[in-house]
């Protein structure tokens, strides 16, 4: 069996712009920066087989290259308490778009539908133990985060391997958007 999701890889200063943010807050528990990226589709276990299936079908997807941007932090509850500390993208219809078309691609595939709500983000610590009100002191004090767009040239359907420590993603595809060149006339 195993463990796949499809996301989009952070380009390495916005991830070095979040890693700044990385500090400050007791009971947090840091995500590698190596490890941010941003879930289109977390698909989960699934036998070797189809994952070769999810692999055919999303390289039928054909989606021109964009820009995004981050928009604001916040975090996750679980039960009433503060679990997963993201930074938030700017939703836009490409973005919505490509979410689509790789949810379709998955379910074709033969995978379930995702039950939960697209909110695209990048996990930027794992929280534990952290009163709501000392998380609202650090995401006021948090450095504003920079809405400069940075652009997104292909999706990759990752392998995620868990164990002791942090857990560990392997590229198993990468799917490039398309890009446009315009000549200069």
């Amino acid at each position: 069996m195993m463990r796949l999701f499809v996301a989009l890889p952070v380009p390495l200063d916005i991830r070095a712009r979040l890693g700044a943010l990385q500090s400050g807050l007791a009971g947090a528990r840091w995500i590698d920066q190596d490890l941010m990226h941003i879930t289109l589709r977390f698909i989960g276990e699934v036998a070797e087989r189809d994952a070769d299936d999810i692999i055919d079908t999303l390289s039928t997807i054909q989606m021109p290259a964009f820009e995004m941007s981050l928009s604001n932090l916040g975090y996750f509850e679980r039960r009433g308490d503060p679990h997963t500390l993201w930074a938030g993208i700017t939703k836009t219809e490409v973005l919505t778009r490509l979410h689509a078309k790789v949810e379709s691609a998955v379910v074709r595939s033969g995978q379930a539908r995702e039950g939960r709500k697209f909110l695209p983000h990048i996990t930027i610590g794992r929280l534990r133990d952290v009163p709501v009100d000392r998380l609202g002191h650090w995401l006021e004090t948090a450095l504003p985060l920079s809405q400069d767009l940075f652009d997104v040239d292909r999706f990759v359907l990752y392998q995620s391997f868990r164990g002791h420590g942090a857990a560990r993603y392997q590229p198993l595809a990468e799917f490039p958007l398309i890009q446009y060149a315009f000549d200069n006339v």
